[in-house]
């Protein structure tokens, strides 16, 4: 009972405060680990923001790991960052009281190898192609199919059906036991 408040706090805080957020990508390298952390909304011009901060920290690095506290956004570019974390052998975590929600779960499902201290919530899309038009025009003619990029990245791909059954503008919070099942852990 008490953790379901507590989730529940979680998650209420987390959207009043994300009302007017952008997303944060900062990338830094330090003692041969090369960190990302991504927090807040992501929009358009966070793959770029991405990309420059991965080729202003070139070279070889013994761990590369992108930290997740985000509370979603663009879909589309949350795939195209998803794949170029992939290509880049990052690892994900979603750290004690962070929580990745909606199309942060894309991040987190490109990791080699991900860790969830944290919570993470489905979050149906408010377009049904995943974002709107203005923010899919950004993309080009890049098709839109979460399925596909979850088969890509090794996750169970009926978690792109489950997304779209969580009703319009409501969260659900993932058991530990449908962690496991949609294999993210």
């Amino acid at each position: 009972m008490i953790a379901q408040r507590l989730r529940f706090a979680l998650v209420a805080t987390s959207l009043l405060t994300a009302l007017t957020a952008h997303a944060q990508v900062e990338v830094e390298a330090n003692a041969g680990l090369l960190a990302v952390k991504i927090s807040e909304e992501i929009v358009p011009g966070d793959y770029e923001k991405l990309l420059a901060g991965l080729r202003a920290n070139p070279g070889k690095h013994k761990r590369k790991v992108v930290l997740l506290d985000s509370i979603g956004g663009s879909a589309p570019e949350a795939i195209r960052m998803g794949r170029l974390l992939r290509e880049t052998g990052f690892e994900a975590l979603v750290p004690s009281g962070g929580l990745c929600q909606g199309s942060c779960i894309y991040l987190l499902t490109a990791g080699i190898k991900r860790t969830i201290n944290g919570h993470v919530a489905l979050r149906r899309p408010p377009f049904s192609a995943g974002d709107s038009a203005l923010a899919q025009a950004a993309h080009g003619s890049q098709p839109f199919s979460p399925a596909r990029y979850f088969r890509d990245m090794g996750v169970d791909v009926s978690l792109a059906e489950d997304i779209y059954q969580v009703a319009p503008g409501r969260l659900r919070l993932l058991s530990q036991d449908e962690l496991v099942r949609y294999r993210l852990k």
